[in-house]
């Protein structure tokens, strides 16, 4: 038996929620650039936790049941408000957040089918409640209650910068959480299926999978892009500071990926959306730098942006903080770790893989006395 770094190219598991094959991402067999330019993120919720697209009544009714169940607790806000949030990381702040929700779910524990796919709908719509009411919290203002007539994206901004947001601000956000929203047996995804395989509890999978996000190496990857274009700053600064990168091997943020090999086919998606928003915004550089950048790096070591790349300048152009884009990228996957929660549970075994061991053997126990 012979370990694999990573379980790089290791099939785990079977699933019918997305596949990535061919460099051709889908949702339940529909192409993302499909769903991407026609379907709204509530629509894409209902596929992927049903695996079928919802007719008018069953998307009507799953927007209701999200409206209904936005609101977080007010216990959980007053914490935030006691709590000094000035130095805790996003993230941290986040997956106790998720943990505290579930003291006040009287079914928390309870595991029949209709029980935890409430517990989906309450998740799928707190997350974005409790996103935006830190975001205020630290900023010294008032939480915003959710707008039940909106839809989840507008919501957000809504609650976030307490306005409604125009045609386009949504449009862009709608399209960024459709893109996000799964994505196979990624990294946090792969934890909350391991979680739940010992039958815990949907609560403890989503903490599980947000404490993976957190790591720079998944979902921190546009914040390092808006870094970056922060840094550079205009955008007769990009080719001497993305040559001088390349020169001395300092990786380029948003670019590559460890599956798709030419190209992530979401980021073209984006791309015209942080045009589209640096245009309305009066910041088009942003825009402007990006494709720089990408021309450079494209054409000197044969990388494509990923969906992070362009997502950071989207963001920054909603009005969004830096340190949020990670919490953000958690909004939209949690559809897709609360689709891949109720699949382990319907056909569930324990996942328990073996280590190749490397060390030493034909030890024997010494006395302490006679220890170097």
């Amino acid at each position: 038996m012979t370990g694999i770094r990573g379980l790089e190219g290791v099939v785990a598991t079977t699933s019918s929620i997305s596949s990535i094959i061919d460099d051709t991402l889908t949702y339940v067999g529909y192409e993302i650039d499909d769903l991407a330019e026609n379907a709204s993120f509530e629509e894409v919720v209902y596929l992927l936790w049903h695996r079928k697209l919802p007719n008018k009544a069953q998307l009507q009714e799953l927007k209701a049941q999200l409206a209904e169940n936005a609101e977080v607790p007010a216990e959980i806000l007053e914490y935030l408000k006691a709590t000094k949030l000035d130095k805790a990381h996003p993230m941290s702040v986040l997956r106790t957040a998720v943990s505290m929700l579930a003291l006040y779910d009287e079914d928390a524990e309870a595991m029949d089918e209709k029980a935890n796919y409430l517990k989906a709908v309450k998740l799928q719509a707190e997350i974005s409640t409790l996103v935006a009411a830190y975001s205020r919290i630290r900023r010294g203002l008032e939480p915003v209650a959710p707008h039940k007539e909106l839809c989840f994206a507008a919501n957000f901004l809504y609650m976030l910068n307490d306005r409604e947001p125009n045609t386009i601000e949504i449009e862009a956000f709608d399209k960024a959480l459709v893109l996000h929203a799964d994505h196979e047996l990624n990294a946090s995804t792969f934890t909350a299926r391991v979680c739940v395989a010992t039958l815990s509890d949907v609560y403890s999978g989503i903490a599980a999978a947000i404490g993976a996000l957190k790591g720079p190496l998944h979902g921190g990857a546009n914040e390092n892009v808006m870094k970056m274009l922060t840094e550079i700053g205009e955008t007769e600064n990009v080719e001497p500071y993305i040559t001088n990168a390349l020169n001395n091997k300092v990786k380029v943020m948003g670019f590559g990926h460890r599956v798709y090999r030419n190209g992530d086919p979401r980021a073209k998606h984006l791309k015209e959306m942080s045009k589209q928003l640096g245009i309305m915004s009066g910041e088009r550089k942003w825009y402007d730098m990006s494709v720089k950048i990408e021309d450079i790096v494209t054409s000197s070591k044969g990388l494509p942006p990923n969906v992070d790349f362009y997502s950071a300048s989207v963001y920054h152009c909603l009005g969004i903080e830096h340190d949020l884009f990670t919490p953000i990228f958690a909004i939209s996957r949690m559809s897709g770790w609360l689709a891949h929660i109720l699949e382990q549970y319907e056909n569930n075994r324990l996942i328990r893989p073996r280590a190749d061991y490397t060390g030493p053997t034909n030890q024997k126990y010494i006395a302490i006395e006679y220890r170097v």
